[in-house]
């Protein structure tokens, strides 16, 4: 309930996108937020009235000149009344008026009246939105103070159409709504951390490679979590199937090799969390081509060698953050072998988990964390990830508090 008693103005302008905006209601509902929807003529075209007020709960505004809303000045009204107004989908008509000042109907009035903030989800063909016109009026209305939210690359809803252009998804276009209006504190403000997520593939041959079961999903929301304390983030991510976090720099790489590249190249920094399951072995020499089966014979063998240690390579850097956290995946001795990590790698907490597969942890949704540090042992209880990266969040800004 991150949006909890928040009110969010949502304005549905004409395009193929406002079938989105069904989607997004819900998305910031179950967040907890109030949505009172506002729909230009062109969006009506598009999705109904009837279907935005049923997933809204609320009545939804189309007119202008409505005897009964302008009775008191009920344009105003809505542009003050909330805490935030998000667009989506913001056409190009929609734009150009924002940015030249025009109040042609409600959905422009009430933009050109609001002192609240506004975020923007813009949706067009790619064509309109590389426009000078289009480039021009966005720019414009970044300098007034506007936020946007993509548009996003791929196929367009017209045929054989694609590029930049499509509205983001819904639920990126919540998570801006939230990162606008966390009012909360930021006690890693001016902190760099850096962040590692995810399995890495170590290649076989060109359509083989070594792997682990890791989703990414307890990095991803520690990265996003130490965004929204305040921290300059760079995650380094291996190959997950799970969206970026918005507000930090994302790296995406495939082996360990490049994994460590990577980190190494983001330091100095304040923070290191090292989540990422990374292979402990890769193969010495991965195949050109695609490794055959013959008939009768055994398959070659693979002659492994270890990979480069991360954490520890970060735990005995020269350039060693403030804070080293690593993340210890095992399926026996828990606490043992979080404790020996601990100590053999340079860190300063590890966060120890049992991952065998009855505890559906890796690339599950919720974790059971033992959390080792040098001055003793706490067990967390079990929580989903986010929550755990919350709490880790905490921990972190308090280890700088002092």
């Amino acid at each position: 309930m991150t949006l909890q008693g928040k009110r969010i103005l949502l304005i549905i302008s004409g395009g193929i996108a406002a079938y989105k905006s069904l989607d997004l209601i819900r998305r910031l509902r179950e967040r907890g937020a109030a949505v009172r929807p506002v729909m230009t003529a062109g969006a009506q075209a598009f999705v109904t009235p009837l279907a935005v007020g049923a997933l809204a709960a609320d009545k939804v505004f189309t007119e202008l000149f409505s005897r009964e809303d302008e009775q008191d000045v009920g344009h105003i009204r809505l542009a003050r009344d909330c805490d935030l107004i998000v667009i989506a989908p913001a056409t190009a008509d929609l734009m150009a008026k924002m940015a030249n000042g025009l109040a042609d109907d409600l959905a422009s009035t009430v933009l050109l009246a609001t002192d609240k903030p506004v975020l923007a989800a813009p949706a067009m063909n790619p064509k309109m939105w590389s426009h000078a016109a289009t480039r021009r009026n966005h720019a414009t209305l970044v300098a007034d103070g506007i936020r946007f939210i993509g548009p996003s690359s791929g196929e367009m809803a017209e045929s054989g159409e694609k590029g930049e252009g499509r509205m983001a998804e819904p639920l990126d276009i919540a998570a801006a709504a939230e990162a606008l209006l966390d009012t909360g504190p930021k006690p890693l403000a001016g902190r760099k951390a850096i962040v590692t997520s995810g399995p890495t593939h170590e290649p076989i041959d060109p359509v083989r490679y070594i792997a682990n079961r890791s989703s990414g999903k307890q990095g991803h929301a520690i990265a996003a979590e130490l965004a929204r304390l305040g921290a300059d983030v760079t995650l380094v991510s291996g190959p997950v199937t799970i969206p970026d976090p918005k507000g930090v720099v994302v790296i995406h790489v495939e082996r360990a090799e490049e994994m460590r590249d990577a980190v190494l190249a983001a330091l100095p920094a304040d923070i290191a969390v090292m989540v990422a399951a990374v292979a402990d072995w890769r193969v010495a020499t991965a195949a050109g081509n695609k490794i055959k089966k013959k008939p009768g014979e055994a398959p070659p063998p693979l002659l492994l060698t270890e990979n480069p240690d991360i954490l520890k390579t970060v735990g005995h850097h020269a350039k060693r953050p403030k804070l080293v956290v690593g993340f210890a995946a095992e399926t026996q001795n828990v606490a043992e072998n979080g404790r020996s990590k601990l100590e053999r790698k340079g860190a300063d907490y590890i966060l120890a988990n049992d991952v065998s597969p009855h505890t559906g942890i890796m690339g599950g949704d919720r974790n059971t964390v033992k959390v080792i540090g040098k001055s003793g042992d706490e067990d967390w209880p079990e929580m989903d990830k986010q929550a755990v990266a919350e709490r880790l969040g905490r921990l972190i800004a308090s280890h700088f508090s002092g």
